[in-house]
Order: C-alpha cells, then structure tokens, then sequence
C-alpha cells in the first residue's frame, strides 16, 4: 500500500483557509483537503459581531476567499463533512459521511463552540448565541424587528453585539456576573472605561448579577429572571458567556489536551505528525514563555501560516504577541501582549481615558506586559516592541504623550 501524501485540514474556518493557502504559497503540490462541518466555504469571524452585524459591510466581505480559489489551487475543500474520530497510528480521520481519510500531515483547525448558558430555559426559542454566518444573520431580523433584548455576558461578544443593537434602535439590557465589563480580560481600571462607554449609550448594564432562569412564553424566551427574583422583560436574549475548544476527538485519540490541543512553539502536537491552530491550539509562546490558548482573529489568521511550514519541514515557530481589536459606537481599540488575571501591579495611561483617546498599558516590575490603544493609532508596533523587549520603562514618560514611545526603547 503506498503512502498517504495528503495534508488534510480539520476545519474549514479561517485558520483552516489560511493554512491550506500556505501549503500552495510555498510550493506544497501533494493533495490538500479542506474538511468543515458548515456548508459555508470559509469565512472570518470578526465581521459576524462588527461591520456585518451593523450592516455596513456587506456578506461576501466576510469569507476568507472567492468562491473559486479552492478549485484554482486544486485545494478540496468538502463541506458539511466534519471530522468526528482520528487514528493517528494508522494515519486516519473519520469523517460525518461515515467515510474514512489517510493523511500524512493533519491540522487541527476544528475552532470552538459557544458554552451553553446553565439555567433552565436556555434552550426555549429566541435564545441566541454568535458563532456562525446564520447566527449573524438572525441577530440582524432580531435587530429589525425586537424592542428590547437582554444580553447574557459582557465579554466581547456580548458587548459588540450590544453596540450593535443598540445602533439599531434596540433597548438592551446587559447582564453580567462580575462586578465590571470584561473585568477578567482588562482589570477593573481599563474595564471601567467600557462599563462607562455603554451606560452613555443608554444600555441598562447589570454587573454582579446572577440568572436563575430563562422564562418563557409559548416555547419561546420572553425575559430574564435573576437570583434576587427579578424577572427582565426581553423578546430575545443573547448568551455570550465563553467558549470551549473542540479538542473532543483530539482528546480521545489519545493527544494532549488541556484547555485545548497542547502544541509546541511549532504548533506540533504530542504527536509530530499532527499540528493544531486557531482557537482550539494551546500554544507555548517562545517569548511570553507558556502555553497559551488565545480566541482571536489574529491568531486564526497567522499561526495557520506557522503550522503549515511547520508541516512541510521548516524551522519555524509562533512568536507573535497576542493582538486583538475591537469597534463598538465611537470607539475603535487595539490590544497587544498578554496579562494574566492579577498578573499586573500597575495602570499607565497616556492620554484622556473620558474622551476615551489614549494608551493604556500594563506593568509589572517596571515592564510592560501588554498595551491597549483606543481612538489612538500607528502606534501597536511600538507596544510590541515595549513588550518584546523585556525592559524596564519609567512610568511617568510612558504617561506623557510628549515622550516618543520610540524613545523610552532607547
């Protein structure tokens, strides 16, 4: 039996698109399949949450390709055909169809799924999460024809979604477990900033809170109701409280996982031939010096390009700090590096944080660890060189606008 020379792709999503073209950029000419549960050929998410949630980007922005490019690059790409078992010894995949696929090289780019919200009543009609091209598109008929929605979880997505709604003309009411927006991610100084850019825009946010039950009417969702008996009148509500990586059939062959697919700085997984990208990789970053899972765009665009070199043999590996962005009403943000949960012992802001232009970036020991920049642009190379370089900076000329960011490098 001769053997396999395919590289097969789980996962037909951004980083899964984004691999597959590397493989033909750098010259890969053996068989490439493209395998995704959705019919949709691959798109971008960023857009389901921003431009094409408000209606100011249109629906073929969103995909990674046109339409014809797989076939031009004699890439196969098999839709609504996910991958659902994987037999490493023998160099296989299962497939949804029943079928089965050898390959000689396999990328993980199988994403995540939204976790479900645990109270009773989460699955009645009108219970919405956003995940996928549909899920966009039924938020935006909400959009058109809801009065008032409640918004579960004031994490990105939960807050993207709210400033759309909210441009909309729809009354929302966001609920929130912690005591501030985006507390766990931004800490309570930079998430203070958010909590107060929605309350000006007339949502009613909620933090501390905590739901007991989804009510509803006739099978569908018609409020919220909170520990404290409250009950929140809603015609929809939308569940944004997290993800969980889709490492189910990673973990039963036997690979290492934990809080997703554990790869190297290769992207290589516990077993050479297999790599993993994307939101279901928990990566070692060579600079930050631990594994890390990162559930951004950014991540999906460029670590696919890594793995896939890596595949073909090349000495490479995934160095990129973490980066991710944001558009809600007024506000355009930038955020580059990583902070642990309390991992920072100080907040250095350059610039008005209440007309909400400036740089805000976090410290420990003098060095800066990661830094946001809103309604300030041009200057996300210099936060990574900040971070890359490990050195200790002096706060008060990292406060002063007047100060280069160049010169405190030197």
């Amino acid at each position: 039996m001769a053997q396999n020379t395919a590289f097969v792709i789980a996962g037909a999503g951004l980083a899964g698109a984004k691999a597959a073209e590397t493989l033909r950029a750098e010259g890969f000419e053996g068989p490439v399949v493209l395998l995704g549960d959705e019919q949709e050929r691959p798109y971008e998410r960023p857009p389901l949450s921003k431009g094409y949630l408000l209606g100011t980007a249109e629906r073929e922005k969103a995909y990674v390709h046109p339409a014809g490019w797989y076939a031009e690059h004699d890439v196969e790409l098999r839709l609504g055909n996910a991958v659902t078992a994987l037999d490493p010894a023998g160099h296989e995949v299962a497939l949804a169809d029943g079928s089965r696929l050898g390959y000689a090289k396999l990328l993980l780019a199988t994403g995540s799924t939204p976790r479900p919200l645990p109270v009773p009543g989460a699955n009645l009609d009108g219970v919405h999460y956003l995940r996928r091209l549909a899920d966009s598109d039924r938020l935006k008929e909400v959009f058109r024809s809801a009065a008032r929605i409640v918004v579960i979880g004031a994490g990105w997505i939960g807050l993207e979604t709210t400033a759309a709604a909210r441009a909309a003309g729809v009354a929302v009411t966001v609920l929130e477990a912690a005591k501030l927006p985006l507390l766990r991610v931004l800490g309570r100084e930079a998430a203070e900033v958010f909590a107060a850019l929605h309350t000006e825009h007339g949502v009613d946010l909620r933090c501390g809170t905590r739901i007991t039950e989804i009510t509803g009417n006739g099978g569908t969702a018609d409020g919220v109701r909170l520990a404290d008996g409250t009950r929140i009148a809603a015609d929809a509500v939308i569940v944004g409280v997290g993800i969980t990586p889709n490492t189910e059939a990673a973990a039963a062959a036997g690979l290492r996982v934990d809080d997703g697919v554990v790869v190297d700085e290769r992207l290589r997984s516990s077993d050479p031939d297999i790599h993993a990208a994307g939101d279901v990789a928990r990566a070692y970053h060579p600079v930050l010096d631990r594994h890390l899972r990162v559930e951004h765009w950014a991540n999906a665009l460029n670590q696919p390009q890594t793995a896939a070199r890596a595949m073909l043999g090349q000495d490479v590996r995934y160095d990129r700090l973490p980066y991710f962005f944001t558009d809600q009403y007024d506000l355009g943000m930038e955020y580059t590096g990583y902070v642990a949960p309390d991992g920072y012992d100080r907040v250095v802001f350059r610039g008005d944080t209440k007309t909400r232009e400036f740089v805000a970036f976090w410290l420990s020991g003098g060095r800066v660890l990661a830094g946001m920049n809103v309604n300030v642009w041009d200057v996300t190379d210099w936060i990574k060189e900040l971070v890359a370089s490990g050195r200790p900076v002096d706060p008060e000329r990292l406060a002063d606008p007047d100060v280069p960011l160049g010169e405190l490098l030197s």
